[in-house]
């Protein structure tokens, strides 16, 4: 993955990935589910969440408040 930023592993081959992607010319944000493969390869599932430029700061505000849950 492009430009990762943060990798937690999940156990069973899996970790999320947090990483900025390029789609259509555009960067996002990626949060996602990856697992390995049989050949040892790095794939990503569709359990995710991209998050455009426009959304960003207002997830950014949502982290930060749920942070202060815990």
């Amino acid at each position: 993955m492009e430009n990762e930023i943060l990798r937690i592993e999940r156990g069973k081959g899996e970790c999320l990935l947090v990483a900025i992607s390029e789609f259509k010319g555009k960067k996002n944000l990626n949060i996602r589910i990856w697992y390995t493969d049989k050949e040892g390869n790095l794939k990503p599932t569709q359990k995710g969440v991209t998050i455009s430029p426009e959304d960003f700061e207002a997830f950014k505000e949502a982290i930060n408040s749920a942070g202060s849950l815990f």
